[in-house]
């Protein structure tokens, strides 16, 4: 399965539009949910199709009590909810989350067709406790206006990085994503001059060229945010963060979305940047940026998200759904697997 698996649209290049849902399904939706994540390819070629070079993709991730809900089968290895993590002054909250679907495209009203398509299918079984709709903010920056994502892995990289392999085979080629949105406090940030808002990120504001080590403070968002691997190697995740906001309100913030082949090195920046390394030394950007939302999910690949789907009686309608711990005839489709 490791050699034949095929991810969701998670390598992709970044894109003009997003939407972020955030969904909690309610008791006795869950073959509603199987009937929709397994069509969710079905659903991006129709609204695709209109415009075929608009990029629309999207990306479904399922958190860890709706994992068990849905299959009652093996559980990928790094799959758990999101803990807290609280530091002296700040904290990166954990909130509730089920089901994840990232849709991004070159052209905002793809994202919110193909949104209003999803949601339907679920009105009637789950509730949206997260919605944003992100934008590209020209080249590349978040609102604080800094260029976001500079390090992301390329080529060979980014699956790598992204991308489950051999020490999971049952779930070879899907990931894992966390999620987390910031609200920016601009107005004290604007304050600050632009030498020591490059110290807080750790790069320079214009040309995007990160500090040198002997000038870049420990607390940067960069510093606290580079890990290594037992191997001195960098361990790298996927970011696709995009700025939000809502102008009458007053509401500035960046959606953090990493995806990354173990949960554990995006869990480790965080602890980094919320209770420091070593402890006390967190992040200086979270004096300017709060975590509203923290939420962990994985991302199959797109044949167990497919066989997710209830099968069909001879009549064309969806089967009861199995008990949980049905086995083999779960309806996961992986239960040869176990």
């Amino acid at each position: 399965m490791a050699q034949t698996a095929e991810p969701q649209a998670i390598l992709v290049t970044p894109t003009e539009a997003a939407i972020f849902l955030v969904l909690v399904v309610h008791d006795g939706g869950e073959n509603v949910v199987r009937d929709l994540l397994g069509d969710v390819g079905g659903l991006v070629r129709s609204v695709a199709f209109r415009i075929p070079d608009g990029g629309l993709g999207c990306v479904a991730g399922i958190g860890s009590g709706l994992w068990d809900r849905l299959t009652g089968g093996p559980r990928p290895a790094g799959l758990h909810p999101f803990a807290e993590i609280a530091g002296t002054r700040h904290t990166a909250v954990s909130t509730a989350g089920d089901l994840l679907l990232h849709i991004r495209a070159r052209r905002a009203d793809l994202c919110f067709e193909l949104a209003q398509r999803l949601v339907e299918r679920l009105r009637a079984v789950a509730e949206v406790v997260d919605e944003v709709h992100g934008f590209k903010s020209f080249d590349e920056r978040d609102l604080l206006g800094f260029v976001d994502g500079t390090e992301n892995p390329v080529g060979a990289s980014a699956p790598a990085a992204a991308l489950i392999g051999d020490e999971d085979p049952v779930f070879a080629g899907g990931s894992y994503v966390l999620v987390q949105r910031y609200v920016h406090d601009l107005a004290s940030w604007d304050a600050l001059a632009v030498s020591e808002q490059e110290r807080v990120v750790g790069r320079t504001k214009l040309n995007d060229i990160e500090l040198a080590d002997d000038v870049k403070p420990a607390n940067s968002h960069v510093a606290l945010t580079t890990i290594e691997g037992e191997d001195g190697e960098q361990r790298q995740i996927l970011r696709y963060n995009m700025p939000f906001g809502r102008v009458g309100t007053a509401e500035f913030g960046t959606y953090f979305i990493g995806y990354a082949r173990s949960p554990d090195v995006i869990e480790q920046m965080l602890t980094n940047m919320f209770v420091g390394s070593p402890a006390g030394n967190y992040d200086r950007i979270l004096d300017f940026s709060t975590a509203r939302t923290g939420s962990l999910f994985f991302v199959p690949s797109v044949q167990v998200l497919e066989g997710l789907a209830p099968p069909r009686t001879s009549a064309g309608a969806n089967a009861a759904a199995p008990a949980a711990g049905a086995g083999a005839a779960g309806s996961l489709g992986i239960g040869s697997l176990k």
